[in-house]
């Protein structure tokens, strides 16, 4: 067997990277114009709960092809009380392979693709579901991928109000400090749910909830927004769905995979169903689908994070790192 090694970056080389906001769309977006065309392998993500704390284990799967030739498997905690111990909820490890001989190509440290990755997927998102002229984000959460949900978001749409609000105040004075510094914008911290999304043209559900609680009320919900919800417990009222005229995912395939998800009473009560699900957003990045058609629409898009973008985002660092001479060259067979 010929000598095989792979990349070894952890979170100090992914920072050295400094992939842009331009670099981390681009990855996203033709990714997931490939999953529209059927051109990658997904499988549902999978869960390891230890039962010990609040927290579990999601192990996510894919291969990606087109112009991205690599498979990979990304295992990513979820731990909820983890800011007591000054430590992220979510840590993650991303393991690269070849997809034709199975042979590692990189294990990367993921926790910061896994916050990137989702924020793009936020954000490319309402760039084919928003009203074009969406002025009011409102956005629930403040956990790390709360942090580019709103810097990519506001990248495309140069929002005249930004809302924020998260259950614990010096967690949303904190985010909101981050994003005032980052963004050059007042940033409105609100006490409240109601103030934060009443009214809002893009409405951002990404709570930390330790069981599921109907804390976003329909009724918020003004005429022809984009409601995107993809907290691990339900925050919203079933009545939700009833509100939206079209209802996308990420990856179908797992409307039911697992007990987790913002809308996943929605599926268990057949409010949600086949039948009323109208595109993957890849469908829609690909032309395959429409995307919105009128300012009039209410649309709701759930994503439960996709395999797939783990890897187009960590394949684009890897070729990155290789480019500039970041990372660790491990001997592995």
């Amino acid at each position: 067997m010929p000598p095989l090694y792979l990349t070894y970056m952890n979170r100090f080389d992914v920072e050295a990277l400094r992939i842009t906001d331009d670099e981390v769309l681009a990855a996203i977006e033709d990714q997931l114009a490939t999953q529209g065309r059927g051109e990658a392998v997904i499988e549902p993500r999978m869960h390891l709960e230890p039962g010990v704390v609040h927290g579990h284990f999601n192990v996510l799967r894919g291969s990606l092809g087109g112009e991205v030739d690599a498979a990979g498997v990304k295992v990513v905690s979820d731990f909820y009380d983890n800011y007591k111990y000054n430590l992220p909820s979510e840590l993650a490890i991303l393991m690269l392979f070849d997809r034709f001989k199975g042979v590692p190509r990189a294990i990367i440290d993921a926790s910061a693709i896994t916050d990137m990755r989702t924020g793009a997927v936020t954000a490319i998102g309402a760039k084919y579901l928003a009203r074009k002229n969406s002025k009011v984000l409102g956005h629930i959460g403040a956990r790390g991928t709360a942090y580019w949900n709103v810097r990519l978001l506001d990248k495309l749409f140069h929002f005249e109000e930004i809302r924020v609000h998260s259950r614990r105040p010096e967690s949303r004075d904190a985010f909101a400090a981050r994003l005032e510094k980052d963004l050059g914008k007042r940033i409105v911290v609100t006490d409240d749910w109601e103030s934060c999304v009443r009214g809002a043209d893009i409405v951002v559900e990404a709570s930390r909830l330790t069981k599921p609680e109907p804390l976003l009320k329909t009724e918020w919900i003004k005429k022809g927004a984009l409601v995107m919800p993809y907290g691990t417990m339900s925050a919203v009222e079933l009545s939700l769905a009833d509100l939206a005229d079209k209802f996308l995912m990420d990856d179908f395939g797992q409307a039911r995979a697992g007990r987790f998800g913002a809308l996943r009473p929605h599926f268990d009560a057949g409010i949600l169903h086949e039948g009323r699900y109208h595109a993957e957003i890849g469908q829609v990045v690909a032309g395959l689908k429409p995307g919105r058609e009128s300012d009039d629409e209410t649309i709701l898009f759930w994503h439960r994070g996709l395999s797939l973008s783990d890897i187009a985002l960590g394949h684009a660092m890897l070729k990155k790192g290789e480019a500039l001479g970041i990372g660790q060259r491990l001997r592995f067979g």
